[in-house]
């Protein structure tokens, strides 16, 4: 995939799960793309260890909303671990 693939794939993937996660997650366009770009490659992997496999493009946008999601909600505990110190 091109870098500017790259880049609108992880951009929708990091809005869906932003979509679909409630909470205040505040962070730009830039973050926003990068989560959808990690939350793409943390679903990939978890797909291939659970032996479910990355198929067609739908099973990827899925594997990728529910990686960033995981990624959300770590970021979340992270920053109510700091505000609590």
């Amino acid at each position: 995939m091109s870098i500017i693939g790259t880049i609108i794939a992880g951009l929708i993937i990091g809005l869906l799960a932003r979509a679909i996660k409630p909470g205040n997650d505040s962070m730009g366009w830039i973050f926003t793309i990068l989560l959808g770009i990690g939350g793409a490659l943390l679903g990939g992997w978890l797909a291939v260890a659970l032996g479910i496999g990355a198929g067609g493009i739908v099973t990827q946008l899925i594997v990728g909303v529910i990686g960033a999601i995981i990624l959300l909600v770590i970021a979340e505990f992270i920053r109510k671990q700091m505000n609590k110190a």
